[in-house]
């Protein structure tokens, strides 16, 4: 990632980074120092609002700072972990008071396995866990100096089957931590859930309606329900629309559009729907959030 490579995102005008590591032993991963990340981006990229088309996960071990991912700092601290999906809207914090391993990677790199082909394509998990500096901070930072060994090997003999291998065995540890602040459990709607979520992430701009999931997924209403509520605790159409919700607050705090043109790329053909949507799901109207986004930077 290097800040020539800004560029406009499929999902609206919010700057993006694509993975282009400028030196890398193989093709799809990188690790590297946060301060040394910082280094690379000394334009201030990084302290700007973005998004990135591949997977980050960082290990904090050194000091403090914070990190911001859709409307939520959260506090970094030894033992802070964070993973940032691709298309979610981040915002590092200041530079020189915190250090950690930083992983990136394509959704294509990790391996074909069942675990990790899930991991990967899901763009709604936990983006910070506070592991402290337990047994879990041990073990994770023990498997990163893995990771570190092979990818830094000499003159390039770094085997990707081994990193993804040792990626896989990070990713799967981190799903084995707690969920933190959830009300249900991901992995309790099964494919079900998955596919939907997937599907959602395809759809949300071009239907809100239960109906046409169900009928895309080859499933009935009444499966997505019981598949939402297991996984969220709520049903499908909520699920549906805090996925609109959320991509309607990124558009109106990080863009400059006009609210109607937002409503419209969401899928909604009149500026009112989108306005009552958007205030019965917020509590305030896009106008409102707008300013007060904006007053808070």
């Amino acid at each position: 990632m290097s800040a020539s490579e800004v560029a406009t995102t499929h999902d609206g005008p919010i700057p993006g980074f694509g993975f282009n590591p400028p030196t890398a032993p193989v093709a799809g991963f990188e690790l590297l120092d946060l301060a040394d990340l910082y280094e690379r981006m000394a334009d201030g990229g990084l302290q700007r609002v973005h998004r990135v088309d591949f997977h980050t996960v960082t290990l904090i071990t050194e000091g403090s700072g914070e990190h911001t991912v859709d409307f939520v700092t959260y506090p970094c601290r030894p033992g802070t972990l964070l993973w940032i999906r691709p298309g979610q809207v981040q915002r590092f914090g200041r530079p020189g008071t915190m250090n950690g391993t930083h992983l990136l990677f394509t959704p294509t790199f990790p391996p074909h396995l069942a675990g990790t082909h899930r991991l990967v394509r899901e763009w709604y998990g936990p983006a910070c866990r506070q592991l402290g500096t337990g047994h879990d901070y041990a073990t994770l930072s023990a498997l990163m100096g893995r990771v570190r060994a092979e990818f830094t090997r000499p003159d390039g003999t770094a085997s990707q089957e081994i990193l993804q291998l040792l990626l896989a065995t990070v990713l799967l540890h981190i799903d084995r931590l707690p969920q933190p602040g959830t009300d249900g459990d991901p992995h309790a709607g099964g494919e079900v859930y998955a596919r939907f979520r997937a599907q959602l992430e395809r759809s949300y701009a071009t239907t809100r309606r239960a109906e046409d999931y169900a009928s895309l997924l080859g499933y009935t209403v009444k499966t997505l329900t019981r598949a939402c509520l297991a996984a969220t605790g709520q049903p499908v159409k909520q699920v549906i629309d805090a996925r609109v919700a959320l991509e309607a607050q990124r558009l109106l705090a990080h863009t400059d559009e006009p609210v109607a043109v937002i409503g419209r790329r969401l899928g909604f053909s009149e500026p009112t729907n989108f306005g009552k949507f958007f205030t019965r799901h917020t509590g305030t109207t896009p106008g409102a959030f707008r300013r007060t986004h904006r007053a808070a930077q």
